[in-house]
């Protein structure tokens, strides 16, 4: 008997499903002599629309549904155009005019349509007893429609979907919205889908539906349009998880089906792929406020180190790829430079992608680097104190800084974004952040996201506190996908506050972020423009303005000493023990904001941080 899972556009084409490879290796794993497909149309239709075209379509959520949308509410098609057109236009998309991107979304509409109706026609479903498609970041309206076309033309065949889009109260939702889709996977899906696949299979499949587990949600009757959904009560809220106790029971992902249609492609568009790897499911901080990326987990568990690295190693020789991007909300705090350790020792030149929060030393960066971490996201999210403690970031200004500082020394690219237009921002965090810009320009720039309210987030559940009000669906998911009973819910949410008053209050931070990146563009987004080498009985540090001036500055004896003590964040106290009765405090207090005002320190009064970064390279001059 066979299972066969589906992954629509618009997942990234240059990796292979991590869902699919999960539920794939667990599932033949599980049951004796199942055979297990993971498709990846996205990946064909990627090369024939071209994949600069389909990477652009891709980076944006909107652009991405309003795609799909397009084809499963046809009548709404002038409203789906303009909502791609206006997506990729505010993601600065500015090398193409809206007549060219209208283009672009006709062509990317009508060769979807075509390529998902010739993938369902060209299907072997001889045995396929269950068809999963996973509906994760953009490709909601894509599995939406690709499972449609593929009731009509299989219609004794039960359809499930499952990921990151049906999670909670999504999931009936789904099943109001769409009659062709028999059970929602709610949460992580490898118990429930062994559950759905062995109730499937069974005798008494449509009378034994009572006895689903909560993850899954079904219509009472596979034959009728019955509207009655059933499920548990718990179910309602969120609470009906089915997971592992543990990762370490998890197999290692089965990419096989992914290489196969790689190597079906014309040879002059083969590349080399990214495998994605988890570590850690849910987020071992989980408290912030904007954040609903954890919906469908319930807790935080983490692989063991030397699983997690096995796990590396075996696909490194499994498939020759040696690039690799961490899937995890954010790496476990205590294990993660260990784990980095580990793969140094396997003397390949790997390149990971993986999330942090900003609490690692620059020790700990500089041996995930040498590990093999090329590439990381950090929730920077504010560089003000008050609004980090509002947002419920558990960081601070100082360590956001040292992040990018650390990141920057290690050679890792760090991209982390500022959010803005946050409810009851005040003037006073906005001059905060303005000041504070100055001190991060020697970094990889960052990026504005302005606040969306997302369904499920703790800040939707203390909407009052933040002077929300009037919560619903966001007014181009309406436009995509309707409203009402028979619309699926939102994920994004649309709500009535004081959202025009903070526009106007964080457009001179928005300002500033572009012009920053505009200069570091010009001077290279690689070049040190605060690096400092070392004399042994001096300490050589030059700087570079965002006018392109250099400055040269020299610390000797006990400056320089304090200085590079001071490279990871240090505590007053501590950097008076370590001066041992040299100086005294006041004249710390003269000496860091001498360092301060020239941009070459940080300090929030408490602790003290040196933002150079070692140069072994450049002369002087």
């Amino acid at each position: 008997m066979k299972l066969v899972l589906v992954a629509t556009p618009w997942q990234l084409f240059n990796r292979p499903s991590i869902q699919l490879g999960a539920l794939k290796a667990f599932m033949q794993k599980e049951v004796p002599g199942i055979e297990v497909r993971a498709l990846h149309p996205y990946l064909s239709y990627a090369a024939q629309l071209g994949f600069s075209d389909y990477h652009t379509i891709s980076q944006s959520s909107w652009a991405s549904e309003a795609i799909g949308a397009s084809l499963l509410r046809r009548e709404n098609l002038d409203d789906c155009r303009k909502i791609f057109c206006k997506a990729l236009l505010s993601r600065g998309d500015g090398k193409r005019a809206v007549a060219e991107l209208s283009a672009l979304f006709d062509r990317a509409r009508k060769l979807l349509e075509k390529h998902l109706l010739d993938f369902v026609e060209n299907l072997d479903v001889r045995q396929v007893k269950l068809a999963g498609f996973t509906a994760c970041l953009n490709q909601f309206s894509a599995s939406i429609y690709a499972a449609r076309l593929f009731r009509e033309r299989f219609p004794q065949i039960p359809i499930v979907i499952g990921g990151t889009s049906c999670s909670g109260s999504i999931a009936p939702s789904i099943l109001k919205a769409y009659r062709h889709i028999d059970y929602i996977i709610s949460g992580e899906g490898e118990l429930p889908l062994l559950s759905l696949w062995k109730h499937v299979t069974s005798a008494d499949a449509v009378e034994g539906q009572e006895t689903l587990p909560s993850a899954v949600f079904f219509r009472k009757s596979l034959e009728s349009a019955c509207e009655n959904l059933c499920y548990p009560q718990e179910n309602r809220h969120n609470k009906g998880k089915m997971q592992l106790a543990s990762l370490d029971e998890l197999p290692y992902p089965d990419y096989d089906d992914y290489f196969r249609e790689l190597a079906e492609l014309p040879a002059q568009m083969q590349f080399y792929p990214v495998l994605p790897v988890e570590s850690s499911r849910g987020c071992w901080w989980g408290r912030c406020r904007f954040c609903n990326l954890n919906l469908q987990w319930k807790g935080y568990r983490a692989a063991s180190t030397g699983r997690v690295a096995a796990m590396i190693d075996s696909l490194s020789r499994r498939y020759r790829c040696i690039d690799f991007a961490f899937m995890d909300n954010v790496l476990p705090r205590r294990q993660a430079a260990a784990l980095f350790d580990t793969l140094s020792t396997h003397r390949r030149d790997y390149s990971i992608f993986a999330e942090l929060r900003a609490v690692h030393s620059r020790d700990e960066y500089a041996r995930m680097a040498c590990g093999g971490l090329t590439t990381l996201q950090v929730g920077i999210e504010a560089l003000s104190d008050s609004l980090l403690r509002r947002l419920g970031k558990g960081a601070s200004v100082i360590s956001n800084i040292a992040a990018m500082r650390h990141a920057f020394e290690a050679g890792v690219e760090l991209d982390g974004n500022l959010i803005v237009h946050f409810p009851g921002s005040t003037d006073t965090e906005v001059q905060e952040t303005l000041k504070f810009l100055d001190f991060v320009w020697p970094y990889r720039p960052l990026r504005t996201v302005s606040f969306w309210l997302g369904h499920g987030s703790p800040a939707e559940a203390e909407r009052e506190k933040l002077g929300i009000n009037r919560i619903g669906p966001h007014p181009w998911w309406k436009r995509l996908f309707g409203s009402g009973e028979s619309a699926p819910a939102s994920l994004i949410l649309t709500y009535a506050g004081d959202r025009r008053e903070q526009q106007r209050r964080w457009r001179p931070v928005e300002n500033r972020v572009k012009e920053m990146r505009r200069a570091r563009a010009r001077l290279g987004l690689h070049k040190i423009l605060l690096g400092f080498r070392d004399g042994k009985e001096f300490l050589s540090i030059r700087q570079i303005t965002p006018e392109g001036i250099s400055r040269f500055h020299r610390l000797n004896g006990l400056s320089r000493e304090i200085y590079l003590f001071c490279l990871d964040v240090r505590t007053v106290e501590e950097v008076m023990k370590r001066a041992g009765g040299r100086i005294k405090l006041e004249q710390l207090g003269q000496f860091v904001q001498g360092m301060v005002s020239r941009r070459l320190m940080f300090s929030d009064g408490k602790r003290i941080l040196s933002l150079a970064v070692q140069d072994s390279g450049q002369p002087e001059a």
